[in-house]
């Protein structure tokens, strides 16, 4: 198949992308060319798709068989693709995200509970619509939290931060909120399993880790991964609502519990995620952490919440 990557040289597309191209797709990128390709020698159109014009101008003379959407946030992001494509392509893939539901007392989230209409995801799940709407053949993949190399959210990084320079870790509430990590190659392994898959064709899947781990696990899981001894690690906890952090951000996940029904992926996609939570930290840590480069680090907000207990 002749495929278009939105993005593919961050994070997901280059996981993506090394998949497609293994797999013996025809694949083109889509991005503003600020990053080297994940493959030598694929074909990559450059320009900014935050510009509809730019955008159609880019890619009106192209076709393809499909299309994976990474970096979509906004409806309007979408939009000139469809507008472009629709009735031209077998199938749409788009990245939205967990991000969307609603709190609920029920756990865990499957993919038809209740979307947060104040969600800062609410372009995502209004794409969905969108694209639903259209009658785009599309399927929808909805990611908790990922991690693995080359992740550019400080999720797994802000535990191995502190557990490399032997710091406490200051975890809010009392360390048990549960929470669902997924390693970036189980997600896109699952992405590849939707393509061409008729049953998928209009679907949503939850996809992330098969297990849930507690603030205090996710952190001890990151210190075995790290070559520490858990049980040596010092987690401290706090009351969250005591401190004014402005704008900053003190611990890397939502404080509550968020965790994902992934049977639906695994029973319609034939998927199962590869790694563990340990093993897929481990693969993070001496694939990316330990290797990348060390700059000077912001302990600040924890020795001000350090500093008060």
């Amino acid at each position: 198949m002749r495929i278009l990557v939105m993005g593919g040289t961050r994070f997901i597309g280059v996981s993506l992308t090394r998949r497609l191209v293994e797999q013996g797709h025809e694949v083109v990128l889509f991005n503003r060319g600020n990053r080297p390709a994940p493959v030598e020698g694929i074909e990559q159109i450059h320009g900014d798709r935050k510009d509809p014009e730019q955008l159609k101008a880019k890619l009106s003379s192209q076709s393809f068989d499909a299309i994976f959407d990474n970096n979509g946030r906004e409806r309007s992001d979408t939009e000139p693709l469809v507008e472009l494509f629709k009735g031209k392509v077998q199938q749409f893939i788009y990245v939205s995200s967990a991000g969307v539901y609603l709190k609920s007392d029920q756990m865990p989230l499957r993919e038809d509970d209740p979307l947060d209409p104040k969600s800062r995801h609410r372009g995502k799940f209004e794409t969905e619509d969108y694209l639903r709407d259209q009658g785009v053949p599309f399927t929808s993949v909805r990611p908790v939290y990922i991690y693995g190399p080359q992740n550019y959210n400080p999720l797994e990084a802000w535990f191995f931060d502190r557990i490399v320079n032997d710091r406490p870790i200051p975890i809010p509430g009392n360390g048990l909120h549960l929470t669902q990590l997924g390693h970036i190659e189980d997600l896109t392994a699952a992405m590849v399993a939707m393509l061409g898959n008729e049953r998928a064709i209009g679907q949503v899947y939850n996809i992330a880790g098969d297990r849930f781990a507690t603030f205090d696990g996710v952190a001890r899981a990151c210190a075995q991964a790290a070559g520490k001894d858990p049980q040596q690690l010092s987690i401290v906890h706090y009351d969250p609502k005591a401190f004014d952090f402005g704008k900053k951000k003190a611990f890397p996940m939502r404080m509550q519990h968020f965790f994902a029904d992934i049977h639906k992926a695994e029973s319609e996609l034939n998927w199962q995620p590869a790694f563990d939570l340990v093993s897929g930290l481990k693969d993070s840590f001496t694939q990316d952490y330990s290797q990348a480069k060390s700059g000077e680090i912001d302990f600040s907000l924890d020795d001000k919440i350090l500093a008060s207990i």
